[in-house]
């Protein structure tokens, strides 16, 4: 069994606002063996003296596309899976690289990308996945041009809406497509909800699917002893979505205080993704974000910040999240420079370590360093509850990652 000893460290997780310095940590295998303010004894064990470096819990990540690989998802349609999935191994390695060791996929990846993580064939984050989002016609994972046929069969005809989603109309097409993804082993169900922005026919301000749509979903997913997450903008979307029983609302720029006091009465979670939107606003056009999305892009970018105010003066759970998509996803990072803007350096990573891990049902695996939990750690040049941009830049002050005790970046003496 492998161990490593780190020694001399300054310990920061979200347990505590300041600081701890001086302890010893023991990794043995996957997981954390020992933390102390005094001396550890491990015979055998590879030492690393941090010389009072940051050590704290690998990064976590409620939101991303690890198969989003370009930022119009349409051109997807044209590139065999075969090299999308070349390119999503990259994508998730450069998430690793810069500290995230878990995170739950939003549409996209499947149960086969987990396995092969956690089976050490990819080095990337431990994946949390949902598989095809369930999208009624017209939705937000729609997408077929308009001129495409309406019957349901011709999505096979047009491979980008398999890549993210699937389309299921009606009460027991909602079943049956929440009951498919399950079975193939989808850790939670994404619902799409209202309108977004990438997609290309339904405005912002839509609601989709009906109220007895949405409980269906959420009743196959409690009865498979998980939950849902939706993707939702505006106050009338949210609410349909807890109303029905809906677990994590994903987004919510349009929130209003209303339905953020009905949000924290049901225990309901908000996972903001501001920094897609300040990269969409900034890169859409030169990357080739098509023009009706850049205009959608306008009613929400400035909204998300205090949509997160919003949540946070009601008592709502808010987690991290980002969303990124294709050459934006390096901006990974910098998500907890805007969250701190309102939560502050402490709540930016509480959102990341402990709220994250609540939500994926991971809160006694991750998001701590403390004995018994996984090994997942970074080392951190810099003290990111005083200076949260010790985090950003694409991981360059981060010269150290483990994730289940396995090291996959290590430059301390670089």
């Amino acid at each position: 069994m492998t161990a490593i000893l780190f020694r001399n460290a300054t310990i920061v997780d979200a347990t505590r606002t300041e600081a701890r310095a001086g302890f010893d940590v023991l990794v043995e295998g996957d997981r954390i063996k020992e933390v102390s303010d005094k001396p550890i004894t491990a015979s055998g064990a590879r030492e690393i003296d941090l010389k009072g470096a940051t050590l704290m819990p690998g990064l976590v990540d409620a939101h991303v596309h690890v198969k989003a690989t370009d930022l119009d998802l349409s051109r997807l349609g044209i590139k065999y899976s075969s090299y999308i999935y070349a390119e999503t191994t990259k994508i998730m390695e450069g998430m690793l690289q810069r500290g995230f060791t878990t995170v739950r996929d939003a549409a996209g990846a499947d149960k086969g990308l987990a396995d092969a993580v956690d089976h050490g064939l990819i080095a990337g984050p431990r994946l949390r996945v949902c598989g095809l989002a369930l999208s009624q016609t017209g939705g937000h994972s729609d997408q077929r041009p308009v001129t495409a046929a309406s019957d349901v069969s011709s999505n096979e005809r047009y491979n980008v809406t398999q890549h993210f989603g699937r389309i299921a109309d009606g009460v027991d097409e909602c079943r049956r497509a929440a009951r498919d993804e399950l079975r193939k082993g989808a850790h939670h169900v994404k619902i799409m909800a209202g309108g977004g922005v990438s997609s290309p026919t339904d405005p912002i301000e839509n609601t989709q699917y009906s109220m007895d749509e949405l409980i269906a979903i959420n009743q196959e997913a409690e009865a498979w002893n998980t939950y849902t997450m939706a993707h939702t903008y505006t106050p009338r979307a949210i609410q349909m979505c807890v109303e029905a029983g809906t677990r994590t609302l994903e987004h919510c720029n349009l929130i209003d205080e209303e339905t953020a006091k009905m949000m924290a009465e049901h225990d309901a979670y908000h996972v903001p993704t501001n920094i897609t939107y300040w990269a969409l606003n900034k890169h859409g056009k030169e990357y080739g974000f098509p023009d009706v999305s850049i205009e959608k892009l306008q009613v929400i970018v400035d909204a998300g910040l205090g949509a997160v105010e919003i949540s946070k003066n009601a008592g709502v759970k808010i987690g991290f999240g980002t969303d990124l998509l294709g050459p934006c996803h390096h901006y990974q990072a910098n998500e907890f420079g805007l969250a701190a803007q309102v939560l502050g350096n402490h709540g930016a990573l509480k959102a990341s370590l402990e709220t994250n891990a609540e939500i994926m049902y991971l809160q006694d695996e991750i998001g701590k360093v403390q004995a018994g939990f996984k090994a997942d750690l970074i080392v951190v040049q810099g003290n990111p509850l005083d200076d949260i941009s010790c985090l950003e830049n694409d991981g360059a002050k981060i010269p150290f990652v483990m994730r289940d005790g396995i090291v996959f970046k290590d430059r301390l003496d670089a």
